[in-house]
């Protein structure tokens, strides 16, 4: 099973770490594309003068291009330094109302064992990490558009339909991203006919509700990891949520090559 999750504006300290090593990143293939993005981005937010402090109007350029408000000024120096900050594995830098939910440092060993295997996290800068990689804490979302590359959804399609297919394998595909994460792969073929994308909705009032969506799909990856449940396509992933004590429903694809949609309906939005 590839679950696949988007990542979190807010983000921890990336703390007293070794500095990034690109070479021991998960998914090699990708590593062409980051340096690019890397180079792209650490010199929009070190200014002309390629130092972590830029001038006050570099500064603003950059805010301006990664969408920053006046109170993130601070992420921009940060993104200046990101080749020599300390890192932490990326499990840990992630944070925001999913994460929490997840818990990765409250499972317990064989759950973190599957977590490393099976979470692959969306990234404006990275492609896609596990969480188990090392990486510095940094602010640059999939809708930013960077001097030099573009539209980072746009960017990432070629470099992700090389190297995607391949990390997912024979089995289930398990597709949590939002939609800006999810336009830099979209599964085909086979592999799409093993995916299954999922909506939280609201029971009573069938609407979707930002938080709460995101907390549950957390606690459906948690209820997962630590029932060390392994479905191998979609219906077995209904099953298995099913017995989990999720009520679902699903959405059969109607033409081969489409995934499945799954519902989950929750009644307390908290």
């Amino acid at each position: 099973m590839l679950v696949l999750l988007p990542p979190s504006e807010g983000k921890a300290d990336a703390g007293r770490g070794a500095p990034l090593k690109p070479e021991s990143l998960s998914l090699p293939g990708l590593a062409e594309a980051r340096a690019a993005v890397l180079d792209a981005l650490v010199e929009l937010c070190a200014g002309d003068g390629g130092d972590a402090a830029g001038s006050a109007g570099d500064t603003e350029k950059a805010r301006e291009v990664l969408g920053l408000s006046e109170g993130l000024r601070g992420e921009v120096v940060k993104n200046a330094g990101l080749r020599t900050a300390g890192t932490r594995p990326a499990g840990e830098i992630y944070t925001g109302v999913l994460y929490d939910a997840l818990g990765l440092d409250s499972l317990d060993t064989a759950a973190k064992r599957r977590a490393g295997r099976s979470l692959l996290i969306f990234s404006g800068l990275w492609g896609a990490v596990r969480v188990t990689d090392r990486i510095p804490s940094y602010r640059c979302s999939m809708g930013v558009r960077l001097p030099g590359i573009g539209a980072l959804g746009t960017y990432w399609r070629d470099p992700m339909a090389s190297v995607l297919p391949e990390a997912a394998g024979e089995g289930l595909v398990l597709d949590l991203r939002s939609s800006a994460y999810a336009a830099a792969w979209k599964p085909k073929g086979a592999v799409a006919e093993r995916t299954a994308s999922v909506r939280v909705l609201h029971a009573p009032t069938r609407k979707v509700v930002s938080h709460f969506n995101k907390a549950t799909k957390g606690r459906i990856v948690r209820s997962l990891l630590t029932d060390g449940a392994a479905p191998k396509d979609p219906a077995e992933l209904v099953t298995a949520l099913r017995d989990l004590g999720y009520e679902v429903e699903a959405t059969v694809p109607e033409r081969k090559g489409r995934g499945w949609s799954l519902d989950v309906l929750v009644d307390q939005v908290h």
